[in-house]
């Protein structure tokens, strides 16, 4: 009786221990070195699909791998992705597109809230001892102080880019009673939807109290938002960005949160990744820093991990017989 070989598939980045044991029922499975030496060839020229999650994945790495067949992306974006080579080449990519829609949803409306309440700044004042048991109340200090926060509830919220993730964010705001618009060129305009469309990207920012950033990165969309978006927004307001890092001019940010024309912004993700230490971001006030963990949820990462090695599985039982 002949056995039909399983097919291999590299791992270039650890995914959840579910997609992993999904992987093993139905694949020979090798994890790649972090780095691209031998052993790292020598397992991508054998590799029927490899499965990345932030790696790079270049029209070199392609066809250092004659028997690739699908490129498994562990999230959303393709933008580590030579798409034009893997079309050339033949090869599928599968990806999860809204596997961490939820997670990622969520923390804007978290940032969102803890900028309004002026949370970081006022755990930083209590910290340093920035209250005194002698001077009344500690409401009385606050207030005196010029720290109290705002209320969610009737603030404008624009959001750039309304796909899933985007979409989810408008629903979750809305509960909190925040009127939700977006500047998204692709949406059909004609379908009716519960948040507000904007046809001008000026239009949005100059009247949100709220701007989250949700599109993909490119060259098209490099510092969409740059000093002169920052200054059409209305001071105080406040900017979060859990989408790509280079959509954001971050000198332009420092700059408009040095100069208290923003009261905050939040970013989870950046042009270069991990940021430099002594980058200018730590010092900048009122900034939320966070980790590119959005997304970083047991829930999300047990969706993404399951559903794109299902998805890998899948086509190479569609494609085992087809050579490329």
């Amino acid at each position: 009786m002949s056995i039909t070989k399983l097919p291999l598939v590299a791992l270039m980045e650890s995914i959840h221990p579910m997609g992993i044991e999904l992987l093993m029922k139905h694949c020979e499975l090798e994890h790649m070195p972090s780095a691209e030496n031998d052993e790292f060839e020598k397992i991508l020229g054998k590799a029927d699909a490899v499965i990345i999650r932030s790696t790079l994945f270049t029209e070199e790495m392609m066809k250092k791998a004659p028997n690739l067949k699908v490129i498994g992306r562990h999230g959303a974006g393709t933008d580590n992705i030579d798409l034009t080579a893997a079309k050339n080449l033949g090869i599928k990519v599968v990806t999860t597109p809204q596997a961490n829609t939820a997670s990622v949803a969520e923390y804007v409306i978290t940032v969102a809230l803890m900028l309004l309440k002026r949370i970081p700044e006022v755990s930083t004042s209590l910290r340093q001892g920035a209250f005194s048991s002698n001077a009344g109340s500690l409401p009385g200090q606050v207030d005196r102080a010029s720290l109290t926060g705002r209320e969610a509830n009737g603030t404008r919220l624009g959001l750039i880019g309304a796909g899933a993730i985007g979409a989810a964010v408008a629903r979750l705001a809305s509960h909190l009673g925040i009127h939700v618009a977006a500047y998204d060129p692709y949406l059909d305009k004609t379908k009716e939807r519960p948040f507000e469309l904007v046809d001008d990207l000026d239009e949005l920012l100059s009247r949100s109290d709220i701007v989250s950033l949700h599109v993909p990165g490119g060259p098209d969309s490099h510092h969409l938002i740059g000093r002169r978006e920052l200054e059409m927004m209305p001071p105080g307001a406040i900017l979060i960005n859990a989408a790509r890092g280079e959509l954001v001019d971050q000198e332009a940010l420092i700059s408009v949160l040095e100069s208290g024309h923003l009261a905050g912004a939040a970013i989870d993700v950046y042009a270069t990744e991990p940021p430099d230490p002594n980058s200018r971001l730590f010092c900048a006030p009122n900034l939320i820093l966070t980790p590119h963990m959005a997304a970083m949820t047991e829930e999300a990462l047990q969706r993404m991990a399951t559903q794109v090695t299902t998805q890998v599985i899948q086509e190479l039982g569609q494609m085992q017989s087809m050579p490329r």
